[in-house]
């Protein structure tokens, strides 16, 4: 199979895979068997294109291959109900031509995979995999855990919701409190992960942020009176207002420290601002999304580094540490704590870390240590550390961006 062949499939999961799934979802009501037909069609593409060539609508080919596969395994299955007869029959009417991807499907798609019936853990685990299209692997260096974890999670998570029969569908207004933390938390991760990917050659993957900024807004709409809602979107705003400044032009990234703040999308910002202002607003309190956006916005009033407010930082980054107990909160912290105070204070706090079994395996401790070791002077064990952490980092472009801060270390 040719490179360019290759690409071009793995560039059509990546944008088309969470409207794919949900519509065959839609038309199967098994969230499951969704997107194994999804990857039994994505295997034949695999087969065909390269000799065909890439069809004028990937995304529908797909849908189509993935819908007579369904057909064809209803007609093999001699139980078949009149439910299935009737499905099939309006699945073969539907042409290639009248495949729309709805924008409402997929936010159903990740209602469903959020239902209460399944834990929390599984409920991410599901969501990145059939709306985002990550790898287990991509979703295992997301949440600090291992393959097989994510794996299991998945697996299972697809059998009880069959299992439970769990139609596809956006629950009404009286369901909302049950599902809306893991939906927001669902929406977050796949922000973060198109916001720096943790594996390929992209810094940033702009169909994931998009769609995940998009299913936010939709979300804020809804449920106008929930203030982590918006929080969400303030921290998605503020962040995607980098985007251009984030990537150099050869596609290398470019970190905070020395990226041109004139190209950060002030309108953006201000989106930031008022959505952190509609939150606010609602008097219940600042939770972690919230948390975090007014730490994007104190970087976003700063016109550089160096004249960033730091103390407000590490008092923002306590109090998110306080509700999360969460590691690499702690390491962002430390980050914080050695602009404010020096590198020295944030090293212990680095090191007191080095035990936590969620960051065992992570390049994020190694580059933050290797960054702190530098600043003070101790340029050897800062070398060896941030090449530890280059070869633990999945995506190409930050460990060029470690491999390149450990070469410029005096010898």
């Amino acid at each position: 199979m040719s490179e360019e062949v290759r690409r071009a499939v793995d560039a059509v999961w990546r944008i088309e895979s969470a409207r794919i799934v949900a519509t065959l979802a839609k038309a199967t009501g098994d969230v499951g068997r969704a997107e194994d037909l999804a990857q039994e069609a994505l295997v034949e593409a695999l087969r065909q294109w390269p000799e065909s060539g890439v069809p004028r609508t990937p995304g529908a080919w797909l849908t189509a291959v993935a819908k007579r596969r369904a057909i064809d395994q209803w007609r093999r299955d001699a139980a078949l109900d009149e439910r299935y007869r009737v499905l099939a029959h309006e699945l073969e009417e539907t042409t290639d031509a009248e495949w729309q991807p709805i924008a409402d499907d997929v936010l159903r798609l990740v209602f469903t995979a959020c239902h209460p019936v399944l834990s929390r853990e599984s409920q991410v685990a599901l969501t990145l995999r059939v709306v985002s299209g990550l790898t287990t692997t991509e979703i295992a260096r997301m949440l600090l855990v291992p393959v097989p974890t994510v794996q299991a999670r998945i697996t299972r998570a697809k059998k009880t919701l069959a299992a439970a029969r769990v139609p596809f569908e956006t629950p009404d207004p009286q369901q909302w409190p049950e599902r809306l933390a893991g939906v927001l938390g669902v929406v977050y991760l796949l922000y973060t992960e198109g916001y720096a990917a943790t594996s390929g050659a992209t810094w940033i993957r702009h169909d994931l942020a998009d769609e995940a900024l998009r299913l936010g807004r939709v979300i804020a709409r809804l449920v106008p009176h929930e203030s982590e809602a918006h929080a969400l979107v303030a921290l998605m705003e503020v962040q995607s207002s980098r985007f251009a400044a984030r990537v150099a032009a050869d596609g290398s990234a470019v970190l905070l420290a020395d990226q041109d703040r004139r190209r950060w999308d002030r309108p953006q910002i201000a989106r930031a601002t008022a959505a952190l202002a509609r939150a606010d607003a609602l008097g219940r309190g600042r939770g972690p999304y919230a948390l975090q956006a007014a730490i994007g916005l104190v970087h976003a009033a700063a016109p550089d580094v160096a004249q960033t407010d730091w103390e407000q930082i590490v008092i923002l980054y306590e109090a998110l540490g306080q509700l999360t107990r969460n590691p690499v909160v702690e390491l962002n912290r430390a980050v914080a704590v050695s602009m404010a105070t020096g590198p020295a204070t944030a090293l212990r706090i680095v090191d007191a870390l080095a035990s936590d079994p969620a960051l065992a395996g992570s390049h994020l401790l190694p580059s933050v240590r290797g960054e702190l070791l530098a600043r003070l002077g101790r340029d050897d064990e800062a070398r060896a550390e941030l090449l530890a952490a280059a070869g633990l980092a999945g995506n190409d472009r930050e460990a060029a961006v470690l491999r390149a801060k450990a070469a410029a270390l005096r010898p």
